[in-house]
């Protein structure tokens, strides 16, 4: 009879090993993230495409009323609009994907010349938007939750309601009216004056950025001219976005001052104020890094009216433009640049909310 040697016994029995979950890792969840940008640059072109074919080719839709019945067929027959809708759609895929939007109708022009010597500006007005929606948004939005269901809280919800629910070109002819009109404090529309823009215009290698030119100007009235014209527009659009983060920051503040390890420091005399603005605070913001992906849509889609307002020369103004003209060519050139502007946004944000929170990647 053979008899098994026990194994020797040596302390106690170690606990399993944890498996890790299928799919985890901070590397394959990129690496998915970065694979679902190809599919969603893809649907949104297309949807582009064939949405601006609805009316017709371009060039009739521009042109058509300008130009004799020969004329018109010769410029389609030239700009290949005659032949079949699908050999279009998929020769303008490929050039999507190689950087080429194609010639804008209205000033032949490459769209993708546009497309940089305006973008930039549309760049910056994002920038100074986000800057106010996080300045009045998050301290707000923990003021609120510090005064919670008192009048203070109340008030700054019905703020935050008229921030959101509020046109965006209402609030810039309104801001307009009070202070270009009435007070006189702040310029009434464009991104400089005309002097500063000259001298803007005379720097070699342009950024476009009217803030970083200046900054190389070295000149402080340059400057402070630059940022002057940027406060209502910024202000116009900014706000829009500052009453959603008001409201994420107050409902995560709250929500996280009901957690065990804050009431243990509650417990243990830690003050209110400080619960706040230490305990509370940062795990409140990580909602907001998780949702910068679809404001920046929102800021991309208010930029159009805020531009159109103010006369700030950036994509969305040029959008307007276009529309006006009937360039369906650099429309389409535009509203791509955008789609990829956003999905590529969507994908950054993805990566630091994984970073900041490791719960993501599994």
């Amino acid at each position: 009879m053979t008899t098994a040697a026990a194994a020797p016994q040596t302390g106690e029995a170690r606990p399993a090993r944890r498996k890790r979950a299928p799919g985890g890792g901070l590397g394959r969840y990129i690496l998915v993230r970065f694979l679902l940008i190809i599919p969603t640059i893809f649907i949104l072109v297309s949807m582009v495409f064939w949405l601006m074919r609805t009316t017709g080719d371009p060039i009739t839709a521009a042109l058509g009323g300008r130009l004799g019945a020969a004329q018109l067929a010769q410029r389609i027959h030239e700009a290949g609009y005659d032949r079949p809708i699908l050999i279009q759609y998929f020769e303008y895929i490929g050039k999507v994907f190689t950087g080429d939007f194609g010639t804008t109708l209205s000033t032949n022009q490459p769209v993708t010349t546009v497309l940089v010597t305006y973008g930039a500006a549309t760049a910056e007005l994002a920038f100074y938007a986000l800057i106010v929606a996080f300045i009045v948004g998050i301290p707000l939005g923990m003021v609120a939750a510090y005064w919670r269901d008192r009048a203070t809280d109340a008030t700054l919800r019905v703020f935050a309601i008229l921030c959101y629910a509020t046109p965006v070109f209402f609030s810039g002819l309104l801001f307009k009216l009070v202070f270009s009109i009435w007070l006189g404090a702040l310029p009434v529309a464009g991104r400089a004056s005309t002097r500063s823009e000259l001298t803007l215009q005379s720097l070699p290698n342009q950024t476009g950025v009217y803030l970083i030119d200046a900054i190389r100007t070295g000149n402080g009235a340059i400057i402070t001219d630059v940022l002057v014209h940027a406060i209502l527009p910024a202000l116009a659009l900014g706000l829009l976005t500052a009453g959603v983060f008001l409201r994420l920051v107050r409902t995560n503040v709250i929500g996280t001052l009901g957690t065990e390890y804050v009431d243990a420091a509650r417990s243990r005399g830690v003050r209110e104020f400080r619960l706040v603005s230490k305990h509370a605070y940062r795990p409140a913001l990580i909602p907001i890094i998780t949702v910068i992906g679809l404001q920046i849509a929102l800021l991309l889609g208010g930029a159009v009216l805020t531009e159109t307002t103010f006369e700030w020369k950036g994509l969305g103004f040029m959008l307007a433009e276009f529309l006006k003209a009937r360039d369906f060519v650099a429309v389409q050139g535009i509203v791509a640049l955008l789609a990829v502007i956003v999905a590529l946004t969507n994908f950054i944000v993805d990566i630091i909310a994984a970073l900041i929170d490791p719960r993501v990647r599994y």
